[in-house]
């Protein structure tokens, strides 16, 4: 074991030791030196090197129909400004060059803008930028900073045609001139389905905000997600470069229907203007899917046109009027308390309920009398349908009302529309202090008959779809799916609220008794003579100011069915609001409703060959003699047999004169030349006659004379 040499080691320890002491005090010294002396310069070098986050906007997806055509899509636009202190406000070398191009660039660039916005003269621009420029600000420096050129926004177009006049076309940290980027959003179609679609607001600083409808119930899935973008600044040079890339937002494919819902517009719109109708709604849903394919609401403005401005088809609960009679003897004919044969007295239009006076729309006429069950609904009699609930139902009223929540009158949709309000149908309630909800005697017979509730049109078409579907309720569908650089990547399945909401034997006997109502009742006007209708009218007074005895009566007019009835493809309801006489849902919503049918049902409709051809005329075409290859083609590709007559003729030899006679000029002398002969034509028309024979032997400058007829 070595013996340790204190001698050398300590000397070297404590060189060591007094080195790092005196590295030690050097940085101390530098750091302070660095913190005062220097300062200034490193405040001055932390100015020109600094690193910003900004936000990177995606692209908002767009709204497409079922077929593909775009509903709703967004543009960029912009509102243009100049910062007059870009590239510092001190005396330096850069602010004097600035200011002298600004001057002498002034009077091109301010007639360069005149061109582009032609709302303003050269001068009036001249007079706005100098504003600016000589604008004091509140810390007394001099140039506006965020300074309009122009009021409104531009369009990308415009904008760059902006960016090149002169002086703005230098670069934004020197020239100043700079823009704000808005998300506008633009449909093709105008206001077809406007409020289904929806709409977004932008607000300053290219914030957009989702209004109503689709737009704003799909909003997330719309919008994507915004990425992070870092500037970094290096002296007088901004370098940008994406941290984290913007996610673009999902296009949703829609169930609406471009050309089902134009026709449906304008179809009610057509209605409201011919009854003098304030108000107007329609939907039309595919019976099997529920997929809503047209919704239109129309409201009248101040002048006299109709535009959509509420989703009054998913938000306008209202008493839906004798639509609901329909729903009162479902759930009477499903408890089996009655069948379409039982009688009902109605007299002569007038009967007395708890006190109060029950009437049919003919008591003036006299009344039904007896009618069934049956001929209650073809005719759409109060009397008929308050009877038979008042009377079957009066004694525990609770048992109807869950009899309308099981057939699915009442039912809550959920529907994914912002807007929505689900129907309000009250359970008997006689305790309450509430007037609006207290239970009185005279309550059941006037919910049978679409009193006395509150129902949007949604939830009645819905419920007629229902019955349509052989009693399965389908949730109304509005989405189809999400798709992503034009590929599905999620799609909605039709979804089943009820899977029946009657027994099979009720919803068969309802649909036949529906078919009638448009056959023989009051719904004819619905009909059509190329298909079935079946449905039901409705006709309800809604009291305006005053009650109904002292206030003006307006009337809720509507008509909802499917069709065509064997095989239901579409349901359709039709509402209109209307003031004064005459009312009639059957004439009025039954009409528009009947044009909207036909119209869906012609665009759809594919006519066979077999019905255009005449069943007088020759199928198989007649095909003259000739080069029969090009027409031999056709009819074998239409599958068409026959039709030449080549046979029936003689084959003769390349030496020998073939026949051209029924042949047009054009093959007659083709075939002739092409063995040597020289044709002579006489006349127009196919070959009558020629004047060398069949078989004739050929020989070198034969010429043949055809006579043409």
């Amino acid at each position: 074991m070595s013996k340790f040499k204190k001698d050398k080691v300590l000397p070297r320890y404590l060189t060591i030791a007094v080195l790092l002491t005196l590295i030690g005090v050097a940085v101390v010294f530098k750091a302070g030196y660095t913190m005062t002396a220097k300062k200034s310069y490193w405040e001055t070098v932390a100015n020109k090197l600094k690193s910003d986050s900004d936000s990177v906007r995606p692209n908002r997806g767009n709204i497409l129909s079922c077929d593909g055509q775009l509903l709703a899509s967004s543009i960029p636009e912009y509102k243009i400004f100049m910062d007059y202190q870009a590239g510092g406000n001190s005396d330096t070398a850069w602010v004097r060059k600035r200011d002298s191009i600004w001057y002498a660039d002034l009077d091109s660039l301010c007639r360069g803008l005149s061109v582009i916005f032609p709302g303003r003269s050269a001068d009036e621009f001249k007079a706005r930028l100098e504003e600016g420029k000589h604008k004091v600000l509140s810390n007394g420096s001099v140039g506006a900073r965020h300074w309009a050129v122009w009021p409104r926004r531009i369009s990308y177009n415009t904008y760059r045609e902006v960016q090149q006049l002169p002086f703005f076309n230098l670069p934004t940290h020197k020239g100043g001139f700079h823009a704000e980027k808005f998300e506008a959003r633009r449909r093709p179609f105008g206001s077809l389905a406007e409020r289904t679609i929806g709409d977004i607001r932008s607000f300053e600083g290219g914030k957009d905000t989702a209004r109503f409808g689709i737009e704003l119930s799909y909003d997330s899935i719309l919008r994507g997600k915004c990425g992070i973008e870092r500037k970094q600044k290096v002296l007088n040079k901004v370098v940008p470069f994406t941290v984290t890339p913007p996610v673009d937002g999902s296009d949703i494919v829609t169930t609406i229907d471009v050309g089902m819902q134009d026709l449906a517009e304008q179809a009610l719109i057509e209605g409201l203007k011919k009854w003098d109708a304030s108000m107007g709604v329609t939907i039309l849903m595919e019976v099997k899917t529920g997929d809503v394919k047209a919704i239109v609401n129309m409201r009248r403005s101040d002048n006299g046109e109709y535009y959509e401005r509420f989703n009054d088809a998913i938000s306008y609960r209202c008493e839906p009027g004798s639509v609901f009679k329909v729903a009162s003897f479902l759930v009477a004919l499903d408890d089996g308390v009655v069948d379409t044969s039982y009688v009902i007295h109605t007299g002569c239009g007038i009967m007395k309920m708890h006190g109060a006076n029950m009437k049919d729309h003919n008591w003036h006429r006299g009344g039904y009398g007896d009618i069934n069950v049956a001929r209650a609904l073809e005719v759409s009699s109060n009397i008929g349908v308050s009877y038979v609930i008042d009377n079957f139902y009066g004694s525990n009223p609770t048992k109807y009302v869950e009899g309308l929540y099981r057939v699915g009158i009442g039912q809550d949709l959920k529907l994914p529309i912002v807007g929505y309000l689900p129907p309000k149908i009250r359970m008997p309630d006689t305790k309450t202090t509430n007037k609006a909800l207290y239970w009185s005697k005279t309550t059941l017979p006037w919910m049978s008959i679409g009193y006395e509730t509150q129902i949007a049109p949604i939830n009645t078409v819905t419920f007629y779809n229902a019955i349509a579907n052989n009693g399965r309720m389908m949730r109304p569908r509005f989405v189809k799916g999400f798709m992503k650089d034009g590929q599905m990547v999620y799609e909605t399945q039709p979804e089943v609220i009820k899977e029946q909401i009657a027994k099979p034997q009720t919803i068969a006997t309802m649909q036949t008794v529906l078919r009638h109502v448009v056959s023989q009742g009051l719904g004819k006007k619905a009909g059509s003579h190329s298909f079935q209708v079946s449905g039901k009218t409705g006709t309800a007074q809604v009291a305006k100011a005053g009650g109904y005895k002292t206030g003006t009566v307006e009337y809720w007019l509507s008509f909802c069915g499917y069709f065509p009835s064997d095989d239901p493809r579409y349901t359709c309801i039709v509402c209109i609001k209307k003031s004064g006489l005459p009312a009639s849902g059957g004439l009025m919503s039954g009409g528009i409703f009947h044009h909207i049918s036909e119209g869906v049902m012609a665009k759809s409709l594919k006519l066979s060959v077999e019905d255009a051809r005449d069943s007088l005329s020759v199928f198989v075409p007649e095909v003259k003699k000739g080069d029969n290859a090009a027409a031999s083609y056709v009819l074998n590709t239409l599958g068409v047999k026959g039709g030449t007559d080549d046979a029936e003729q003689p084959v003769y030899g390349e030496k020998q004169m073939p026949s051209v006679v029924g042949m047009g000029a054009r093959d007659a002398v083709y075939c002739l030349e092409s063995r040597g002969v020289k044709a002579r034509i006489h006349g127009t028309g196919h070959v009558k006659r020629q004047d060398i024979a069949p078989g004739t032997a050929l020989s070198r400058g034969m010429v043949c004379n055809l006579e043409l007829n």
